[in-house]
């Protein structure tokens, strides 16, 4: 149950007897207090750039879902499709762009560095968006889509190529009516390491994969040190990042949901917040009266 208290400038929500607020002014106290911020983002950031999410009603390319195609299994059986997938994916980020969360998350950053503050983004998207807008502490849990794994020697390396080879130029339309390309597998994105030439495949996590346990190392070093957390654009249903923030929240760290609605684990946090990120997340992380710069 939704309720509001318009004369204390701040409205709850009410399940169980727990008090789930959405009190900004509040927010900002301890965000002013903060020495060691962790934030957590979904694909509800990216969705707000345009970026497709291949999720929920309507979350087709071609006529397949996400899991269909982003598994070790469809890349084996159909490289070329798959290559296909990640290719279209790719080159719809060349006219994509970091929206005012992607923003305000990276002048946050930089902002609290100069005071001896620091903030970490651990992100579930592939995007690299949080780059783009000058974020540089950034853990990537599932990847990214421009950076590649060769499969013969094992390299991984950055890969912006457009197109990323030859034989996928003008490949990878999500029209349900296009036809499969049928990349023959020696021309898909090969290794450039001199004597390889083994094939490629997208440096993403995918369904059935675990995730790096470096990166998984340098989160828990991160959610263990933080002072306030903030869950930003995420469903808290993917594991294992849905259980970061509970895990914090649990040791008595604030916690902030921004998200468009409540989440399973909404009533877990000490704030929320509704509503599209680029609109509620900036005035959480503008400058507070109290900082000195």
């Amino acid at each position: 149950m939704f309720m509001s208290n318009l004369r204390y400038g701040y409205s709850w929500l009410i399940n169980a007897g727990t008090f789930v607020y959405q009190d900004l002014a509040a927010f900002r106290k301890d965000f002013a207090k903060a020495k060691h911020i962790a934030i957590i983002t979904g694909a509800g950031v990216s969705a707000e750039s345009g970026v497709p999410t291949f999720r929920g009603a309507g979350g087709y390319w071609r006529k397949w879902q996400a899991q269909d195609l982003a598994t070790p299994h469809a890349f084996s059986r159909d490289p070329s499709l798959v290559w296909e997938f990640y290719h279209y994916r790719r080159e719809v980020m060349r006219s994509k762009e970091p929206n005012p969360a992607h923003l305000a998350i990276a002048e946050c950053e930089a902002r609290l560095k100069q005071q001896g503050r620091s903030v970490v983004v651990i992100t579930q998207n592939i995007d690299e968006l949080h780059h783009r807008a000058g974020s540089k502490n950034v853990l990537e849990i599932h990847g990214s889509l421009f950076k590649t794994r060769c499969l013969s020697c094992g390299e991984v390396k950055a890969n912006y190529k457009s197109p990323i080879c030859p034989a996928l130029e003008g490949k990878g339309a999500p029209d349900p009516k296009a036809k499969d390309a049928r990349v023959p597998k020696e021309d898909l994105p090969r290794c450039d390491v001199r004597g390889c030439k083994g094939l490629l495949r997208p440096q993403v996590v995918w369904f059935g994969e675990s995730l790096d346990s470096d990166i998984l190392a340098r989160v828990d070093e991160e959610m263990d040190k933080c002072d306030l957390c903030l869950v930003v654009g995420t469903s808290s249903i993917v594991y294992p990042a849905a259980m970061f923030a509970p895990q914090v929240a649990a040791r008595g760290v604030p916690v902030a949901e921004f998200n468009m609605e409540c989440t399973p684990a909404t009533m877990k946090f000490m704030y929320h917040f509704e509503g599209p990120c680029g609109s509620t997340l900036p005035p959480a992380l503008a400058p507070h009266e109290s900082e000195s710069i």
